[in-house]
């Protein structure tokens, strides 16, 4: 274990491994158009969560154990559904993708190129989509 990380129960493997998924909390419409138009410059991934649905919990952990970027190959975007619904039915609409939670979306060029729910979204190979 490192020296700062013995108290926090985790060793450096562990804590590089959590500190890999950076999530960017998404709340408003603004933001969801400047992922648009990043998404031209950079893969971007929404991940639609439900806070009060355990297996959308499981979903996202097993996501953030095994994500396979490095740092700066795509940004993170997290969706809580229960606080902003209304985003959730807008995103929905843009991309004319159904609303599910868990969800992943994956945007290049302005278009969702792949989307995924449940247990489905740790199947994706984001490497695809870079």
């Amino acid at each position: 274990m490192g020296v700062f990380n013995w108290w926090k129960g985790t060793d450096e493997k562990e804590s590089e491994q959590l500190d890999k998924a950076k999530w960017n909390p998404l709340e408003t419409e603004s933001q969801l158009e400047e992922i648009i138009h990043r998404s031209g410059e950079r893969t971007q991934i929404i991940f639609k969560n439900s806070t009060s649905c355990g297996i959308s919990g499981m979903v996202k952990r097993s996501f953030e154990a095994n994500y396979p970027l490095r740092p700066g190959q795509a940004e993170l975007h997290l969706l809580h559904v229960q606080y902003n619904r209304e985003l959730s039915h807008a995103i929905a609409r843009e991309f004319e993708v159904r609303h599910e939670s868990p969800q992943l979306l994956v945007i290049k060029n302005g278009n969702v190129v792949k989307h995924a729910s449940h247990g489905s979204i740790n199947d994706v190979s984001l490497e695809d989509y870079l």
